[in-house]
């Protein structure tokens, strides 16, 4: 018999470890998280009776926290301990209805369903699939400074789809990336991204009003030529990826096709496994005009034409510019186009106050 290779061993304990290690940090966040909303529950119950708010609400927190600190620590300050209290009232929805079926259980059995039969069985929830919060700690800290519940859906939504760390989730939620893919959707679309976040179907699921390339560090009033965007982009092109959104994938730059001796050149393509096509994108330092729009459709045209297999869906082309000219594209581009697109960059994070003006 042959003996096992040491390095295929050593891989093979490696990664039973650090699996064992990933279970114990998820069963760890899933004890942090009820016992946090099960401490933010209590509050609530004790000192407002289910009410909203109490006028010795204040002076309870800091009371609980006092003794909370003396028998356990760092931790349970006044002001996490208020954390815990909204935790609770911003999700309480989210297991109502599990702690109701099991308290219907419970009083088919003769069990009365008290405060603290409540949270033995909120306690027992932890470790049952699917778990209600699929996030760290942090990451709530963050959501919970969103008002608006449709908002806060989406970015919890997205947050946990795409793996965003607290850093991203931050970077995203300050790029307004919500309101920015709402203004490209009818009022339907806009609820779906509430209920399911953002779903690429379709070309114009993908599409954001404008993208924000503030990770880049281009500053407006300075001077910079389309390949020093171009190069800044690939120097920072997980960032620009993020940027796009869902699915993408990077195929090269300036790639290269010949027509009659004559050689044209692709700033950037990518490939989006969602819709299964290719995503070109020209970067254009001024105005939009016509001329760009015809250099697109042909960039398109040869790609459908020659790159592309049966299997796959039409290509898509995004003309990346400094300023729109949306007369320009109303009257160059037909009437039904799916295919091409013209979309703003801008340098700097926007102003989510205007960006939410736009969208009401």
């Amino acid at each position: 018999m042959n003996k096992p290779n040491k390095n295929t061993l050593f891989q093979s304990v490696k990664s039973l470890i650090q699996a064992a290690q990933q279970q114990i940090i998820r069963n760890i966040n899933t004890t942090m998280l009820l016992t946090y909303f099960e401490i933010g529950r209590m509050i609530v119950e004790d000192e407002q009776d289910g009410k909203e708010r109490a006028d010795y609400a204040i002076g309870t927190i800091t009371q609980l926290s006092t003794e909370l600190t003396n028998e356990f620590g760092k931790g349970y300050s006044p002001d996490n301990l208020e954390r815990f209290r909204k935790f609770y009232l911003l999700y309480q929805n989210r297991i109502s209805a599990s702690v109701m079926r099991k308290f219907e259980g419970a009083e088919e059995k003769n069990i009365s369903a008290t405060p603290m039969r409540k949270s033995t069985i909120i306690q027992s929830m932890i470790g049952q699939s699917p778990f209600p919060f699929s996030l760290s700690w942090t990451h709530y800290i963050q959501l919970m400074k969103i008002p608006d519940e449709n908002e806060r859906s989406f970015y919890e939504i997205e947050a946990t789809q795409n793996n965003w760390s607290v850093r991203e989730l931050q970077r995203q939620f300050n790029s307004a990336i919500y309101e920015r893919l709402a203004l490209s959707r009818d009022k339907e679309g806009v609820k779906e991204l509430a209920k399911k976040g953002q779903i690429i179907e379709s070309p114009t699921d993908a599409l954001k009003s404008h993208y924000v390339l503030e990770f880049l560090n281009l500053k407006e009033d300075n001077r910079y030529t389309e390949n020093e965007l171009e190069t800044a982009i690939i120097n920072k092109l997980e960032h620009f990826m993020l940027e796009l959104g869902k699915g993408f994938l990077f195929e090269g730059r300036q790639r290269r096709f010949t027509f009659e001796g004559d050689s044209f050149f692709v700033d950037l393509v990518f490939y989006n496994r969602l819709l299964k096509c290719f995503v070109l994108f020209d970067l254009k330092l001024g105005k939009l005009t016509h001329q760009d729009i015809g250099q697109m459709q042909m960039y398109v045209n040869y790609y459908d034409r020659v790159v592309k297999t049966k299997d796959e869906n039409s290509t898509i082309g995004i003309i990346l510019c400094k300023q729109e000219n949306k007369t320009v594209i109303e009257f160059t581009l037909p009437e039904n186009n799916k295919t091409i697109f013209a979309k703003e960059y801008k340098e700097v994070l926007p102003s989510k106050a205007e960006l939410r003006k736009q969208l009401a």
